[in-house]
């Protein structure tokens, strides 16, 4: 059954190169990607319960046993968000189907979907910090065609940025790269876990692991985010949509396994700048979102805050800031795509971008504001939604640690979220209407099935907390006893 491991990477790439060739086949295409996507979120789904009945999972492609050979490796953390992913997928797609145009369509746009999920899906899944550098290219080659989709100026000058960045990225983790190879003599994530155990994190080490942590960071959007706003509001909003919830949750992702994993022991200097960094990113964050004048400003850099709150939890440290961290991760990707597609819609029925130049919305569309409406205090962390066992797990391992610096600035980015979202809600979606009712845009129903799903989602998420906490827990203790992780890949 490890064997099912594979399915995650192996089946979305076989089917976007299948779907190539069905180019003028658009109705074709819609239903084979999300026949393909729900297919993958059921694996997953069934993954992450044999993982709690059996264990770590690990799948030796070729035969060879590690550290030798490229492995994957599925533990409750690798396997929630690519459960995650999936689902939010999915929806996209259905989003997707009214709203992207069949010009989009024939340009090979649900193939490039397919390649993103399978390269967010292996760098979840990789138990070798190379293939993680193979699996974030495959992403980001599909990202780079997405960002540009459509052909725009403004796409094509923020796409040559996009590029440039990451290229400079990926140019510094392969440097990592060698000099990690050259000091342990390995790539393999556990046994460089063993390795640095054995010799100590010396300086040398944490210089390596300080490279990892810029490259993460670029990645994820944490400080080094200039490159983010732009490149976010340019592509279809179901880009938008993609890259919010998924992209920088993989940046997120490396940075987590590598420094509870990988490089846990000089904690003094690397969580240190972890955390002097998630708190200017925050800072940062909460300036972008506050002084923006547009939808997708505001909601550009409520992402850049929900990374710097996640990775609060990481420069803490203790395992109930990291079960924070991964509630909160879980309800970020949810969150953020619903908003950028509800972001999305505004435009769409609206015309205009510009906050103050929009009203009475909620009149014409009234299921649309309220749904605008939840996804806003799921953000802010208003119980029961999604967003409030996150922070409030978050905000008590701070408490634990003494961090209250961290503290007071997560929690007062949650105002700040509560009062840029509000400012939308309250500027846009009420007031005298702008667009009469004879002559309003109907918003198409694949469009209102994504938000009702994404939205039942996060009201799962929140209600059901319970439920999902042995999974959650469980991803938690692993992160926290990397023993556990590496038991299971070198045993044998």
């Amino acid at each position: 059954m490890n064997n099912l491991l594979v399915l995650p990477l192996i089946i979305p790439i076989i089917t976007a190169v299948i779907l190539v060739f069905l180019r003028e086949q658009i109705v074709l295409q819609r239903i084979i990607s999300l026949i393909t996507m729900i297919f993958i979120t059921i694996i997953s789904a069934l993954l992450l319960n044999m993982v709690q009945t059996e264990g770590i999972m690990r799948l030796d492609f070729s035969g060879w046993l590690p550290p030798f050979g490229i492995l994957f490796v599925g533990d409750s953390f690798s396997i929630l968000l690519v459960l995650t992913a999936s689902i939010i997928t999915s929806f996209c797609l259905l989003y997707a189907f009214s709203t992207i145009g069949s010009r989009h369509e024939k340009m090979f746009f649900y193939p490039f979907v397919l390649f993103l999920i399978a390269g967010v899906n292996g760098s979840f899944l990789t138990g070798d910090i190379f293939n993680l550098f193979v699996c974030f290219e495959v992403m980001l080659l599909a990202s780079y065609v997405l960002v540009a989709l459509g052909g725009k100026k403004r796409q094509l000058r923020e796409s040559l940025k996009y590029v440039l960045i990451n290229v400079v990225a990926s140019w510094m983790f392969l440097i990592a790269l060698a000099f990690l190879y050259g000091t342990v003599k390995t790539l393999n994530m556990a046994h460089i876990a063993v390795r640095v155990a054995e010799a100590g994190q010396d300086p040398l080490l944490t210089t390596v692991a300080i490279l990892f942590l810029i490259v993460f960071s670029l990645k994820a959007g944490l400080l080094l985010f200039f490159w983010l706003p732009g490149s976010y509001s340019v592509p279809p909003t179901v880009v938008q949509a993609l890259f919010a919830s998924l992209l920088t949750k993989v940046g997120i992702y490396a940075l987590i396994r590598t420094f509870t994993l990988m490089f846990p022991l000089n904690q003094d200097v690397t969580h240190t700048i972890i955390g002097v960094m998630a708190g200017i990113t925050l800072i940062a964050g909460c300036m972008g979102a506050l002084s923006g004048r547009d939808i997708y400003t505001i909601a550009t850099y409520n992402v850049i805050i929900g990374v710097g709150f996640i990775l609060i939890g990481l420069a803490v440290g203790t395992e109930t800031a990291l079960t924070g961290a991964i509630y909160y991760l879980i309800h970020d990707m949810l969150a953020k795509a619903l908003l950028f597609l509800l972001v999305g819609m505004v435009f769409y029925v609206s015309g205009e971008s510009v906050v103050k130049k929009m009203s009475g919305i909620i009149q014409n569309y009234p299921l649309f504001g309220w749904i605008y409406f939840l996804v806003m205090l799921a953000l802010a962390g208003i119980p029961p939604l999604s967003g409030f066992m996150g922070k409030v797990l978050i905000g008590q391992g701070a408490i634990e640690s003494g961090s209250y610096v961290l503290l007071a600035l997560g929690f007062a980015s949650s105002i700040i979220v509560l009062y840029s979202l509000l400012r939308i809600f309250l500027a846009s979606f009420f007031g005298e209407t702008t667009i009469s009712y004879d002559f309003r845009k109907p918003i198409p129903k694949g469009a209102y099935l994504a938000f009702v799903l994404l939205a039942l989602s996060i009201v799962s998420v929140g209600v059901g907390a319970e439920s999902l906490a042995v999974y959650v827990k469980d991803a938690a203790n692993t992160l926290m006893n990397p023993s556990i992780y590496i038991d299971a890949v070198l045993k044998g």
